[in-house]
């Protein structure tokens, strides 16, 4: 079996997830860290998404599932896990993933938004593989004086989104 960073993919790991205030509004990156070297993939995502991912990086303990935690328990009641996330491809400007997900019935390939793929695989621990196309898509948006290339450069040094429980 060929892995997939024989292939043109680097493995990554989600370092954090930052809020920056561009004038206007605050816009949330995940920054991702290369395993085996030094690059970095940013990407803009969501509100939601990003507060998700914040708090599963912070191990905040909800008193019921939030979404992601009941996607990974519905896979997992179903007799699956996520084997592997893999980002993969540009879909009209925004990068898109597929989650590779074994059950019962063998291995299933799953299309997904890169920030619920990376939700999914902080929560259960699944590896995640990037594109080496998409980091030199990421590098040359950095590249520039633009609003977008500021703000993604911006992210690799702030500090990380932290999500607390109110104290009751």
């Amino acid at each position: 079996m060929v892995a997939a960073t024989d292939v043109g993919f680097a493995r990554m790991q989600v370092s954090k997830v930052v809020g920056l205030n561009d004038g206007n509004r605050v816009c949330e990156f995940v920054v991702l860290n290369e395993l085996d070297g030094d690059r970095h993939l940013v990407i803009q995502i969501g509100s939601a998404e990003a507060f998700a991912l914040a708090g599963s990086l912070g191990e905040v303990p909800w008193g019921r599932p939030m979404t992601y935690q009941f996607m990974a328990e519905l896979v997992r009641s179903l007799g699956g896990r996520i084997r592997e996330i893999r980002l993969d491809a540009l879909v009209s400007g925004a990068y898109a993933a597929t989650v590779e997900a074994e059950g019962p019935h063998g291995v299933e390939l799953v299309d997904a938004r890169s920030s619920d793929a990376l939700n999914l695989a902080v929560l259960v621990g699944a590896p995640i593989v990037v594109a080496l196309e998409m980091l030199d898509d990421s590098d040359k948006r950095q590249e520039g004086d633009s609003a977008e290339a500021v703000l993604m450069r911006r992210a690799l040094t702030a500090p990380p989104v932290t999500i607390r429980k109110a104290e009751s």
